[in-house]
This record gives structure tokens, sequence and C-alpha cells, in this order.
């Protein structure tokens, strides 16, 4: 009998839940008809927060005028954002007739669930820029009251903001996004977690093990096919962001 004890134990693995895994929405619920298919969008994060949630990913940049706004990529509608006034920003709007949120709307908006905040800050065109964007980030969290662990995690593929998050607050989330530095060496310089794309786990699955023997967490995007939730699972991610978030907790059930 003793040869079905493996085969069995695989099988009962391949049918767990993804129970153990928290599902954050990536850039919002955006693509929730909703929300008018409009990502980082005040409307994709109230629906990220009455889908009950573990968290809601979103990005930032900082314009030429010092004003913190919400959006994916660093230009809008061909507008570089650095190099803009957020004046000259609000003559576009999301595909939802919104206009481009800034950080203290999002933020009013985070303010009303206790949805886990993944803000994410976006390299500028320079560590200097992009550090002046971390420390607007902590200044406005903090006149909200979500300047709380509990309330807001960081992640950045700038390995310079993620130093910075480390040594200033030191309590909080704050994960790097590059997917190709070992989890020793993230850890070393202060970033307690790794959030990489599902490819570096495929890459490198001992990752994971690796990360959390050091107390880090792990969180993995973008994934929204459910046998790749399932494979991430097993691998024992914390988090999986992704932009089907109902599938994922779906797949909870």
């Amino acid at each position: 009998m003793r040869r079905f004890v493996l085969p069995l134990l695989l099988l009962a693995l391949s049918a767990m839940p993804l129970s153990a895994q928290k599902v954050c929405a990536h850039r919002g619920y955006w693509q929730c008809p909703e929300a008018g298919y409009a990502q980082n969008s005040i409307a994709s994060l109230r629906l990220a927060q009455e889908g009950s949630f573990w968290g809601s990913e979103f990005d930032v940049h900082l314009t030429a005028d010092s004003v913190v706004v919400v959006n994916h990529d660093p230009s809008i509608n061909g507008i570089p954002i650095h190099t803009s006034t957020y004046r000259e920003l609000l003559r576009t709007h999301l595909p939802n007739g919104e206009f481009i949120p800034t950080l203290n709307e999002y933020l009013h908006q985070g303010a009303k669930s206790s949805c886990m905040l993944v803000l994410e800050i976006k390299p500028q065109d320079s560590v200097e820029a992009t550090i002046a964007l971390a420390r607007q980030c902590v200044r406005q969290l903090r006149a909200h009251g979500l300047l709380d662990p509990s309330r807001v995690m960081f992640i950045s593929f700038s390995y310079d903001a993620c130093k910075w998050i480390g040594a200033n607050l030191p309590g909080f989330g704050n994960q790097y996004l590059e997917g190709k530095v070992e989890p020793e060496k993230v850890f070393e310089d202060g970033i307690n977690g790794i959030d990489y794309n599902w490819v570096a786990f495929h890459k490198h699955p001992d990752w994971v093990s690796r990360a959390h023997a050091l107390g880090m967490t792990v969180n993995v995007w973008t994934v929204d096919d459910p046998e790749e939730m399932r494979h991430l699972r097993d691998l024992g991610v914390d988090v999986i962001t992704t932009n089907r978030p109902d599938l994922a907790v779906e797949l909870s059930d």
C-alpha cells in the first residue's frame, strides 16, 4: 500500500483550493464592465473593494508640477507625464469618462474599505525623481490615515525606490518587481519581498521557498490562467495578482 501514498498525496494537493493565496486585483477590477474597462480608475478600485479581494494594485507617476497621478504608462495619449502639468493632462479622460485621478483622489476612495492598497512606484526619469515620488506618496498616505502596514504595501521595478522604502519604512510590505534578482540579494538590501512575473518562478521555482526561509513574502504577477494559478498555489506564493480576481476567488471556493 505504501506505493500509493505519494500519488494520493499529489492528487490531494492538486485538488486543494486557492484559499492559501491572497488575491490582488491588477490595476483595480478594471476588466469588469461596471468599471468601464478603465484600469487604475476610481471605479475599478471601488469594485475591487466591493469584491472583497485582499488587495488592489495601482501605479503612480509624478507630473512636472509635482502632482502624483494614478496611471500605468509614463505617458497619457502620447503626452509624457513627467514633463507635463496636471492641468495639461486633464485634456484626456479614461475610457469610462473619468479624469485621470490624482493619488489624493484615489486614496480618498481607498480609505473606504480594508482592501490592501498595493502601491506601485513607477521608475521616473531619474533616481532623484523616483525618490521624490516615493516621498510624495508617503506624505499623502499619512494625510489620509493610510500610512499603516495593514493598509498599504509598496512594490516597484526601481531597486532604489525599494531600498528607500526599506530604509525609511522598514515595517511595511516592500517588494521588488524585476524578477532577475535572487531573494537573498533582495533581502540583504532591506527589501522584504519579491513580486515576480510567473515566468521567473518557472525558471527558479526554489526562489519561493528560499524567500520564505528568510521571512520574505512572495507575490506573482499577472496570472489570469486557472491552471497557472493552481501551479503557483502549489509552489506556495503568498499573493496572486490577476486581471481576473473573480476567477481566482472562484477557484478558491
